[in-house]
């Protein structure tokens, strides 16, 4: 599995506007420019947190982007689910029930079935507000 960039840049957005929370609405420009990533890409990003429950939108003169829950309990698998669809490791375990034909006499199944727990129990582990404490921590320079 290899995360893309867009869901790394969705995370990037949430932990820039989680330490920047206390400003209110934050606009896509001011965090385009912290995280030196593109306003058009940014653009394509928040339609996928809006519609997850994951962000909220003000229009108008103070516009801009907030989260729509606590950094506390928004998680990096939750983020990732969002952007990037399922995190399974194989094909047959993208869906909620396996119809894999072979499922009844898979020797491997099991193997992938773990790996799909251990990355969503890590990933669910992870809050906005945990990377933001971390980063805040550390200085506020942060790598995702």
């Amino acid at each position: 599995m290899k995360i893309s960039t867009k869901g790394r840049y969705a995370l990037r957005m949430l932990v820039d506007i989680s330490m920047h929370e206390s400003e209110g609405f934050i606009s896509l420009k001011e965090i385009s420019d912290r995280q030196n990533i593109s306003k058009k890409y940014l653009e394509q990003i928040v339609p996928l947190l809006t519609r997850n429950g994951i962000l909220r939108t003000n229009r108008g003169n103070k516009g801009g982007y907030a989260l729509a829950r606590d950094k506390d309990e928004i998680t990096v698998g939750e983020v990732l689910r969002a952007t990037e669809g399922s995190l399974a490791p194989v094909a047959c375990l993208e869906c909620e029930v396996n119809d894999c034909p072979r499922a009844d006499v898979c020797d491997t199944l099991f193997v992938w079935e773990g790996l799909q727990k251990v990355i969503s129990d890590y990933l669910d582990s992870i809050t906005v507000g945990k990377i933001t404490e971390k980063s805040v921590g550390s200085g506020g320079d942060y790598c995702i």
